[in-house]
């Protein structure tokens, strides 16, 4: 089992060319499972964590429903905002600057074999990073992602998740509203929930956050929950 996982940082990146590159590294970790089926003596599989912030996009899950997208395809340029189809599990979601998006490519054989597990592992380490921005977020049931006021009408999101696995190899991952323009989610049915607001920790602290402070603390979380050990590389611009 291998716990070390390369970190990097793409900084501000197009979607389409992040997700290119997420399907190389993902597709490279599937391949070289299936060879060790086929050898005495198996080579240890990588694992990567991939932090982004992406131009204005929204992206549609292989579960989701194209109606929850409120813009023509006039509106998508008005609003200097394109979309995606792609496949992840999920409904429509929001990027843009401002939001911390994570991408974990792992071999959860290095880790556990247990997607649920893994969906709650990731969750946690957001809810441990906004306590200590003393921001109270928790789980809602029913709903993947972390929530703020869960147990009042007041409920909204601040994190959505959506992963791809095979062969027990992730890809895609989550996305945290840290100095997130909110705006953009007025013209989607996020996650098609029509009856459930987003918010962003500069919304909810009332001033805007020190983003890489917040990917220092998030990846702190992340390294102790999973148990790995972090290789860093230098930022990677795609």
């Amino acid at each position: 089992m291998n716990k070390d996982v390369v970190f990097q940082d793409w900084g501000l990146v197009d979607y389409q060319q992040a997700w290119d590159r997420q399907e190389a590294l993902f597709e490279h970790t599937v391949q070289l499972k299936t060879e060790n089926r086929n050898t005495d003596i198996p080579k240890q599989t990588p694992n990567y964590l991939i932090f982004v912030e992406h131009p204005n996009v929204y992206t549609l899950g292989k579960s989701g429903k194209v109606e929850n997208l409120l813009l023509n395809e006039q509106g998508l340029k008005d609003q200097d905002t394109t979309y995606y189809k792609i496949n992840r599990g999920g409904d429509i979601t929001y990027h843009g600057p401002g939001q911390l998006v994570g991408y974990p490519i792992l071999d959860l054989d290095n880790f556990f074999t247990d997607i649920h597990l893994y969906l709650r592992t990731l969750e946690e380490a957001v809810i441990l990073t906004l306590a200590d921005y003393g921001i109270q977020a928790g789980r809602y049931p029913g709903y993947t992602g972390v929530w703020l006021d869960v147990d009042n009408q007041k409920a909204r999101k601040i994190c959505a998740m959506g992963v791809r696995c095979s062969r027990w190899v992730t890809m895609h991952g989550f996305a945290l509203n840290v100095n997130t323009n909110l705006d953009h989610f007025s013209h989607i049915i996020p996650c098609g929930i029509d009856d459930k607001t987003v918010t962003s920790m500069q919304k909810e602290l009332g001033q805007k956050v020190d983003m890489e402070h917040v990917k220092q603390v998030l990846r702190q979380y992340i390294a102790a929950l999973f148990d790995m050990q972090f290789q860093m590389e230098a930022n990677t611009n795609c």
